[in-house]
């Protein structure tokens, strides 16, 4: 695998996106922050240390993916790995308890509006910036996109009456999960005889604040599965939906 390599983590100014992009670092290579207040993506990139670099993105503004994919060309003249991280369950005023945010989900009552912004990030968003960014992974040695998804998108458990996470896959969330999914396929079709590989993976249910810290994983174990793909050979896998044991259904 060649040396000096780049990778793009959208949403990495916290969570599991900040972690991945320290994990990475840990193994050399350059990890380019994406965050949409630069601010936040500074300070991120300090506490890594001098192997990040951050970037302003904001996945749902064209204007901002398309500058943020211009400044790695001009500035770091490669992209290696794109990591698809920003995800949302949706813009709420501060302090909104995670159990009222759910009550938008609920499919007869889900405003459309609230379920378009969901989709614009988690998966527009998603194809968006690797439609931005492919020429670069397209000149890449051995290019790696990874797409942060969730077991919520699985359609084959969601169908799965023992699943006790069943009753939330509501009108949002989940199906801009199992959107995701088509997307990653989609991409790993179009590039199977590429040297680039396309991939989606969940985290597990992490504490982040995206469900008020409420899930039961680390951020540290909610990376490793996307560090694994980001960082596959050759002979890895494209097309694949997984977690850390193993391959989930779609």
């Amino acid at each position: 695998m060649s040396e000096n390599r780049v990778a793009l983590i959208s949403g990495a100014n916290k969570g599991i996106g900040q972690q991945i992009a320290k994990d990475l670092a840990a193994q050399g290579i350059t990890v380019l922050i994406g965050s949409r207040k630069l601010e936040s993506g500074e300070i991120a990139a300090k506490a890594i240390g001098e192997k990040a670099h951050a970037i302003q993105l904001d996945v749902t503004d064209a204007d901002s993916v398309a500058a943020a994919a211009e400044r790695i060309r001009k500035e770091f003249g490669r992209l290696d790995i794109l990591v698809n991280n920003a995800g949302t369950v949706g813009e709420f005023p501060p302090g909104t308890p995670f159990a009222e945010r759910l009550k938008f989900n609920t499919p007869s009552v889900a405003p459309l509006e609230y379920i378009r912004q969901v989709f614009d990030t988690n998966v527009f968003g998603v194809i968006s910036l690797t439609q931005a960014v492919l020429p670069l992974l397209r000149e890449a040695p051995a290019g790696r996109i990874v797409n942060v998804g969730s077991s919520m998108g699985s359609l084959k458990l969601a169908s799965d009456p023992a699943n006790p996470y069943r009753p939330i896959f509501g009108a949002a969330y989940s199906p801009s999960k199992t959107a995701l999914n088509a997307v990653t396929m989609a991409f790993s079709i179009e590039l199977e005889k590429t040297n680039i590989k396309v991939n989606v993976v969940c985290p597990g249910y992490v504490a982040t604040d995206l469900n008020d810290h409420q899930g039961h994983r680390t951020v540290e174990q909610g990376a490793k599965q996307a560090v694994k793909m980001a960082l596959i050979g050759p002979e890895g896998p494209t097309g694949t939906y997984s977690d850390e044991d193993g391959t989930i259904a779609w």
